[in-house]
């Protein structure tokens, strides 16, 4: 009997959890035109959701054109998220990064390479240990170019693993900036246990992998 009610006990806060994302408002941020972010200074912005934050802002950052990497929160239905906010799993927002780049130098479609090239594609609500829906993959879209470069990349993706690509493709709407202790965490922190064990040997398979699409000084 005890099994029982811890079964079910799990399967409502399972159901609880889901519906935080599912929920009306939750839709409208799906179903929503994207918005388009203007060029600043020749500097153009994406966004991308891909676990834990300092792990993809600091690969980011390592790729030429890229000009900075921004930690915060997006796709979520919540105004002015928090970092304890996201973590219950009912704001529907996703850690992410704003990339700040200069298209004469890397264009998007090489940022959306980057993005599925440096992750685990196929699992659901997380990368690593670090699951939950704010952890989920996310890739934005401001305009239609963007969506049809993302959803082919997708597709290949899935035909040539064989498998289906976790990522959720997002119109754009707002990205809301983290507290100011998560920016540049791996850089700042390099001997904290979790940079050490998660986020740098996470950089390096990057690394490994497009040497091509490095900064001279990575």
């Amino acid at each position: 009997m005890k099994k029982w009610i811890v079964f079910f006990a799990f399967v409502l806060l399972f159901n609880c959890h889901n519906t935080a994302q599912v929920n009306s408002k939750q839709q409208a941020v799906i179903n929503a035109e994207p918005i388009e972010v203007s060029l600043q200074n020749g500097k153009a912005r994406a966004y991308f959701a891909s676990g834990c934050f300092w792990c993809v802002e600091a690969i980011y950052e390592s790729v030429k054109g890229v000009e900075e990497s921004i930690s915060g929160y997006s796709g979520g239905h919540t105004k002015n998220p928090t970092y304890a906010g996201s973590n219950t799993g009912r704001t529907g927002h996703a850690e992410a990064v704003e990339i700040i780049y200069d298209p004469k130098i890397v264009n998007f479609e090489t940022l959306v390479d980057v993005y599925f090239g440096s992750q685990n594609v196929t699992q659901v609500n997380g990368q690593g240990n670090d699951r939950g829906s704010q952890y989920r993959s996310i890739i934005f879209y401001q305009n239609e170019v963007q969506k049809q470069i993302i959803l082919k990349k997708k597709e290949a993706l899935a035909k040539k693993l064989g498998a289906k690509i976790a990522a959720e493709v997002y119109p754009f709407q707002k990205f809301w900036i983290a507290e100011d202790y998560h920016q540049n965490y791996e850089r700042l922190h390099p001997n904290n246990s979790y940079i050490r064990n998660v986020s740098i040997p996470r950089l390096n398979r990057f690394k490994a992998k497009f040497p091509e699409l490095l900064k001279d000084n990575h």
